[in-house]
């Protein structure tokens, strides 16, 4: 309950420092000059730390939302692409880099695939969000 008594942005960042502890999350070769969906025109500025922080915002966006597949998960992650005439369309977000996250924070045992549903959160991912939740509460408050 705590997650949401925090700004998500305060939450992402310090989860992300988090998950660097984590040997079985390390970004892909070459993931740094990846874009992050169609129509984005160059790679995330911060390529060292991208990789945590999403990983982190997908386990917040887990936990939030309920179980989520990688398709709902690149709606998320879309955004507008601009035409050269006509309206704007809605694009979707890139899937590699949401299946590869998701699949190394399966492999962290914080989260789990549910058959037919998609990705939810491990009671120790449960766990893991709250206690850092908490925590920036607490050092907050002093």
């Amino acid at each position: 309950m705590s997650i949401y008594l925090v700004k998500p942005s305060k939450l992402i960042s310090v989860i992300a420092d988090k998950l660097k502890e984590y040997p079985s999350i390390k970004p892909p070769e070459g993931s740094q000059y990846w874009k992050t969906a169609r129509f984005k025109e160059l790679a995330p500025i911060d390529s060292e730390n991208f990789w945590f922080v999403r990983c982190a915002s997908l386990l917040r966006k887990l936990s939030k939302f309920g179980p989520l597949g990688v398709n709902r998960l690149r709606k998320h992650y879309g955004g507008r692409e601009r035409k050269k005439r006509g309206k704007n369309k809605s694009v979707k977000g890139s899937g590699k880099i949401i299946r590869v996250a998701l699949q190394q924070l399966e492999e962290a045992n914080l989260i789990y695939q549910k058959e037919k549903e998609g990705r939810e959160m491990t009671p120790e991912g449960i766990s893991f969000l709250e206690r850092t939740a908490y925590e920036i509460l607490r050092n907050k408050s002093k």
